[in-house]
C-alpha cells in the first residue's frame, strides 16, 4: 500500500507543477468569423514568463481572414492598430519598431498556430491592457482585456 500512496503522491505533485506552469500559458482561438473566443485573460504575476499560444479554427488563408494577436496598452491599441495598417501583412501589420507594442504574434490563416513569449516584468499592475488583431478592420472586434492579477 506504501508503494501506491508514494505514487499518488508523486503525481499529484507532477501534477501540482504541471497545473503552476499553466497558469504562464494561455490557448486563445481565432474564427473566420472575426472572432476571439475568450475576451479576456489574466495573467498570474508569479509567472517569470507568459505565452500566448493562438489558434486559427477557420479555413480561410491568411491574406483573406489573417489573425494574430497583439498586446499594447488599452490607451495604445486603436493607434497601434491604425499605424499599422501601412505596414502590410509582412510585417504583420504592425509599425515596425513600435515601442508601443507589448508582444505579438505573426499572422496566420485557417489551421494555423502562433505562439508568443514575453516577459512578466512588462506589465504593470493596475494597467489597462488590450490584445486584438491588427489584421486591417479586425481590431474594431477582435479586442479583449488583459490584466496582470494582483
Amino acid at each position: 500500500m506504501k508503494k501506491y500512496a508514494f505514487a499518488l503522491s508523486a503525481l499529484l505533485l507532477a501534477g501540482a507543477q504541471f497545473a503552476q506552469a499553466d497558469e504562464c500559458t494561455f490557448a486563445l482561438a481565432s474564427t473566420d468569423a472575426m472572432q476571439f473566443d475568450q475576451k479576456s485573460i489574466t495573467v498570474n504575476k508569479t509567472c517569470k514568463t507568459f505565452t500566448l499560444n493562438l489558434t486559427h479554427t477557420g479555413k480561410l488563408p491568411k491574406n483573406v481572414m489573417g489573425h494574430n494577436w497583439v498586446l499594447t496598452k488599452a490607451a495604445d491599441a486603436k493607434p497601434v492598430a491604425a499605424d499599422g495598417l501601412s505596414a502590410g501583412i509582412e510585417n504583420e501589420y504592425l509599425k515596425k519598431g513600435d515601442e508601443r507594442v507589448i508582444a505579438f504574434t505573426k499572422i496566420i490563416g485557417g489551421g494555423e498556430t502562433a505562439s508568443v513569449t514575453f516577459p512578466v516584468s512588462k506589465l504593470k499592475a493596475g494597467e489597462a491592457y488590450t490584445f486584438f488583431c491588427s489584421f486591417p478592420g479586425h481590431v474594431a472586434i477582435m479586442q479583449g482585456t488583459l490584466s496582470l492579477a494582483p
